[in-house]
């Protein structure tokens, strides 16, 4: 193995059976052991029967992951992307060694700490004391060395007063406070995060986020990032991985890997409505996030305009409605919002990216008669994505511009 190389993967798989865990004996269970140990097909697999993902198959059997092949340099922070059900959160258990993979194996050089989800790794009963140095001594540390980073974890997790408090008395902010600040101040080579960060509060975000940066830049350890924030991932990551179906689709920079997740997800940008409105006085067809060209898109740079395009069905033009718009971030928190009393087949809402800071965004629009009730919602729809690569902002690097950009001068 290269020394310079921290993780390689070789033809990792992972497969689930739906359903109970049993085949019915301990005859069949042996025989399917034994057709696996020489690399056989399932002698009890049903015929036609295969691998498949979607919630709509008729397979007992799933393959999460499938033939996944990498290598990830030490000191790089590598921001792991994909759909729901990709394989994201799959592959860092095997990583991590919660659970051992169908076929292949991993080569690591290093000691892995991993904050997979609240709780992993820590004894409920234990005080968050006792579950620092458990930790510390699963890791492999001495307990002196475990010591001399004690009071920076507890100061960075802000528990102090509660550290020797059973943490099952913890809320679950402070839990993965805590959790997370084990994890990235013990002495580990490689740092593997999943999306547990969004328990905390944006400000514990932004502090995690630092953190991570400064364990990889500043420290030189790997760090491996499962994120739907793709702000996030822009931020802190130089390497990224995009899973599609349990398969890695491309592997190289992070911001080539983010827009290459974006282009293939461009009809996240498109919302029409799933529920048979034909009852209803008026109701949203349709909605779409475009450029100033009019094509759809779910990327935008800091200086274009974003249009979002409204398809209205309106049966009853005497009705007294209003369209109210709201964009969410990728925390839900509502941005901005607005409203229109001009309400017809089609209407087109228009801002400058640059009204927004990089980032991850939706749209949440209903239409609404005051005081009597509300036609039609729809909910976190149309995903896209700010980015910052050229403006003169972009020269501040992670910079955080908090929530909206507003336009300003100087005098």
């Amino acid at each position: 193995m290269n020394p310079n190389t921290a993780i390689t993967a070789h033809n990792i798989s992972k497969q689930y059976r739906l359903g109970e865990v049993g085949t019915g004996t301990l005859t069949h269970d042996l025989n399917r052991f034994w057709a696996k140990l020489r690399g056989k097909e399932d002698p009890f697999l049903k015929i036609g029967e295969s691998n498949d993902r979607t919630s709509k198959g008729e397979s007992d059997y799933v393959w999460s992951l499938k033939d996944i092949n990498f290598e990830i340099e030490k000191g790089d922070a590598v921001g792991i992307i994909g759909r729901n059900g990709a394989g994201k959160s799959t592959l860092l258990k095997l990583l991590s060694r919660v659970t051992k993979p169908t076929t292949g194996h991993f080569e690591v050089q290093g000691r892995i700490a991993s904050l997979l989800e609240v709780g992993t790794g820590f004894n409920p009963e234990m005080t968050g004391r006792e579950n620092i140095f458990l930790n510390g001594a699963i890791l492999g540390m001495r307990r002196q060395e475990i010591k001399r980073k004690f009071d920076e974890i507890v100061d960075f997790a802000g528990v102090e007063r509660y550290i020797d408090t059973p943490v099952k008395r913890y809320s679950s902010g402070m839990y993965v406070r805590l959790a997370f600040a084990v994890a990235a101040h013990l002495e580990s080579e490689i740092l593997i995060v999943d999306e547990v960060l969004a328990v905390g509060d944006a400000e514990f975000q932004k502090k995690c986020l630092g953190k991570m940066g400064d364990v990889s830049k500043g420290e030189g350890r790997t760090v491996l990032f499962v994120s739907h924030d793709l702000n996030a991932v822009s931020q802190l990551c130089n390497v990224g991985i995009l899973l599609n179906n349990g398969e890695v689709e491309y592997r190289g920079p992070a911001r080539e890997a983010i827009s290459k997740y974006l282009s293939d997800g461009v009809d996240d940008a498109v919302y029409i409505n799933p529920i048979d409105s034909s009852s209803k006085e008026i109701f949203i067809k349709k909605i779409e996030v475009q450029k100033s060209t009019g094509s759809v898109s779910s990327e935008f740079y800091f200086d274009e305009i974003i249009n979002l395009k409204f398809n209205i069905e309106i049966k009853n033009k005497n009705k007294y409605v209003s369209l109210f718009v709201m964009i969410l971030d990728s925390r839900k928190k509502r941005i901005f919002a607005c409203e229109t009393e001009n309400i017809k087949d089609e209407i087109i809402l228009s801002f400058e990216a640059n009204t927004l800071v990089r980032g991850s965004y939706s749209v949440h629009a209903f239409i609404n008669e005051p005081k009597i009730k509300q036609h039609d919602v729809a909910e976190d729809v149309c995903k896209f994505v700010v980015l910052d690569a050229s403006s003169y902002l972009s020269k501040h690097g992670d910079y955080d511009y908090g929530s909206v950009f507003a336009k300003h001068t100087w005098k």
